[in-house]
């Protein structure tokens, strides 16, 4: 029988698009899984591919909100994509991420974006990787911060109730300053961000709020992995997330977290590229920073999405030759000057495929380091240089949350 792509007609069918990519994780959602994930993906968002009556694909997409430079954008996050190995190899992963940008165009989203399980997918659907994000292991007897002066401030452990009333604010105090952070409704906080019974390794999520001068400033959440051998402990705390809304708030959020008792390690990952750790520690060496990929971004819709953000310095107007055999509207040269961007005949002066457009978008990856990668080609002398001013951000995109 032919294959059909199509929405989601009900919560049955939402939780058999669920299950698709549950087959490849070793879990089969619930009832109680699938309403409490259409909570936060809307059951009409989750794509499913039927063959007959039998669902063997799905694919959905978050309705977020994503902060560019200068603004803030309405992006598809991509998620829970799954063919069932019945069916490979037959076109329908294609089909799936065709509808799914279509739907995303038609609803005036300019952007899709997703974190890669397998990133060699997506490059050829349009995704190009536009984000980095560290991990560290830090023994706890390293665990220093630079610099002289004692603690400030007071730090309390909080119920996941008062953290549903606190952390949001301090969260979006930080998401509309740094590129790649995404809106977070209050159900995503109650069901995902601050939900204690996960399948994630370790204790109880732990919550702790930062007050500086008697007003929230930061926050962390952790669990502890405790662990024992020949009588001392060789347990980590793993930390989740940990925001400041000010170099302050970060310092002591760390501080709290570096000096945590019974413990050998701390560990965290989805860390910025950028983070400020490396320069708050007083032995950086010991953070064993390491870097990875993080989020993929696709532009959608090419004018709405360059139109949208803010752009540095002046200059002369900048000519992209677009490819896009995926999505052919955004194919063609554009002309960007003033932050106004149109079509144009103008001569090119930096030709590139859609995904090295997504790299880019956001600031965090620059046109010189694709030339040099031969990701894009450099028609006019100082063209790349003269992109990399227009699109620069000052800060690297982050994206504190796999979803």
């Amino acid at each position: 029988m032919a294959i059909e792509v199509r929405p989601a007609a009900d919560q049955a069918e939402f939780r058999q698009g669920l299950g698709a990519i549950g087959h490849f994780f070793g879990w089969e959602p619930s009832e109680e899984d699938s309403e409490r994930f259409s909570k936060l993906l809307p059951v009409e968002r989750m794509l499913v591919a039927t063959d007959g009556k039998a669902i063997v694909a799905g694919s959905g997409a978050f309705p977020f909100e994503m902060t560019v430079p200068g603004a803030t954008v309405p992006t598809a996050g991509v998620t829970v994509v799954g063919v069932l190995p019945t069916h490979r190899r037959r076109g329908i992963l294609t089909a799936m991420m065709r509808r799914q940008l279509d739907d995303a165009r038609a609803g005036n989203e300019p952007l899709a974006a997703l974190w890669a399980s397998e990133p060699t997918i997506y490059g050829r659907f349009g995704y190009g990787l536009a984000s980095f994000c560290g991990e560290i292991d830090m023994p706890r007897e390293r665990a220093a911060l630079a610099g002289s002066g004692g603690p400030r401030g007071d730090i309390r452990i909080v119920s996941a109730e008062e953290a549903l009333e606190t952390f949001p604010a301090l969260y979006d105090a930080v998401r509309v300053q740094r590129p790649g952070m995404m809106s977070r409704t209050r159900d995503w906080w109650e069901h995902r961000r601050l939900r204690t019974q996960t399948h994630q390794p370790g204790g109880p999520l732990a919550c702790v709020l930062l007050e500086l001068d008697g007003a929230p400033a930061g926050y962390a959440l952790y669990r502890v992995n405790q662990k024992f051998e020949s009588s001392g402990t060789a347990g980590h705390v793993n930390v989740l997330e940990a925001i400041g809304t000010s170099p302050n708030a970060t310092r002591e959020i760390w501080r709290y977290l570096f000096e945590f008792d019974w413990t050998a390690r701390i560990m965290a990952g989805l860390l910025p590229a950028d983070d400020e750790l490396l320069l708050l520690v007083a032995d950086p060496s010991r953070l064993k920073f390491m870097l990875t990929d993080a989020l993929w971004v696709r532009v959608v819709d090419l004018a709405a999405a360059l139109g949208a953000r803010s752009y540095e310095g002046g200059g002369d107007p900048i000519v992209f030759d677009v490819s896009d055999t995926f999505l052919p509207d955004n194919a063609g040269r554009w002309r960007l000057a003033g932050g106004q961007v149109e079509p144009t005949d103008d001569e090119a002066d930096l030709r590139l495929d859609v995904n090295a457009l997504g790299s880019t978008y956001l600031g965090g990856i620059t046109f010189s380091e694709l030339v040099r990668a031969g990701r894009i080609e450099e028609l006019r002398q100082c063209a790349a240089a003269r992109a990399d001013t227009l699109f620069r951000a000052d800060r690297a995109p982050w994206c504190p949350e796999i979803f």
